[in-house]
């Protein structure tokens, strides 16, 4: 077992000097082939700054797995993660349209499903629901991972946003997954937070260096994989037994991702718009309309997400429907401060 705590550890180390390493690289590359994000009516940056980060989070990813885990119990995952990998390269050079970048996600998850056999079967009584049907295991599975995937890359709208969530998710997952005895799912959950640890070195405000889709999508895909897992197993190890207790602790997890984008979907719908159409009513907008700046509003939101963790740790024996109830309101109050300050001031 300590040899397993010390590859953790070794993957860790490895996804982080992988990324440091290569972003450099990656950005003279980007900039002699003019690879940029230019700045737009909806960007919260000025000037060009070069994409492709995610090459570097991929690469980190890969090679730390292919260095210290046990390969055949998470081999497919490593599958699923060149789909989306390639699907999210073509469209950072080719920008691919939705549908298309749909049906590569899609293809990703159905691997996880049929060949990792990871997806979620029970609901642990949310809403009253137990097991489900394996055809409405899969669709919800789907359903789920694409939610969790394109939530992260909308909050990837601010310097060093979408990096330090993810790392405050892939802690959390991991330590939850370290302390359950699940050593492949912590080690995967540690070399993302490795490599995001390297890759936020560069997106910091001022970011020199985006993660793009490409990173996005294999972030996002790997935080649903942990979030399936997650909702799965519970909490269980030698001193807590809440094995219901899954769906409540991946929501708060990844809290604010998905909360926000579920306001902001709600918000376009009540305005008679595609729910999908672009705007600027992120709480990330809403704080930066405030003056905050890109690091306040990263740190602000991170200590957010943190506080919400918390808050779900102290709903642990709460019924599930009951504690996600209460979870969703203090959530959704919280998002709404900023543009209700935003209004407040706009009226004074």
């Amino acid at each position: 077992m300590f040899g397993a705590y010390i590859d953790i550890l070794l993957s860790f180390v490895t996804a982080f000097v992988i990324t440091f390493l290569a972003i450099p690289k990656i950005i003279f590359f980007a900039q002699k082939f003019r690879l940029y994000d230019s700045a737009g009516v909806r960007s919260s940056h000025i000037g060009k700054v070069p994409i492709f980060g995610g090459i570097a989070i991929f690469a980190g990813i890969i090679f730390s797995l292919l260095f210290w885990a046990e390969i055949e119990q998470i081999q497919f995952i490593i599958i699923s993660m060149f789909v989306v990998f390639f699907i999210g390269v073509l469209d950072d050079l080719l920008s691919l349209s939705p549908t298309r970048k749909l049906f590569g996600q899609i293809i990703a998850i159905l691997i996880i499903i049929y060949l990792h056999d990871l997806q979620i079967d029970n609901m642990h009584g949310v809403l009253g629901i137990y097991e489900l049907s394996e055809i409405i295991a899969t669709l919800f599975t789907v359903f789920v991972v694409i939610v969790i995937t394109n939530g992260f890359n909308l909050i990837d709208g601010v310097d060093g946003l979408a990096g330090s969530l993810g790392i405050v998710a892939s802690l959390s997952f991991g330590l939850l997954a370290f302390f359950s005895d699940q050593i492949s799912m912590a080690l995967l959950a540690f070399t993302l937070m490795g490599t995001l640890l390297g890759f936020l070195i560069y997106n910091n405000s001022p970011a020199k260096i985006f993660m793009g889709d490409t990173g996005s999508l294999v972030v996002g895909l790997i935080l649903s994989i942990l979030s399936i897992n997650s909702i799965n197993s519970g909490i269980v190890n030698d001193a807590i037994h809440l094995p219901n207790k899954g769906p409540l602790v991946a929501i708060a997890i990844l809290a604010v991702l998905l909360f926000d984008s579920f306001r902001v979907f709600v918000v376009r719908i009540i305005r008679g718009r595609n729910p999908l159409s672009p705007d600027m009513n992120h709480i990330h907008h809403g704080l930066l309309d405030l003056g905050f700046g890109h690091q306040k509003t990263t740190l602000i939101i991170c200590i957010m997400n943190i506080f919400l963790i918390v808050v779900a740790y102290f709903l642990l024996n709460m019924n599930v429907n009951f504690a996600i109830a209460i979870f969703a309101a203090i959530n959704l109050t919280l998002l709404y401060i900023p543009f209700l300050m935003k209004k407040k001031k706009k009226n004074d």
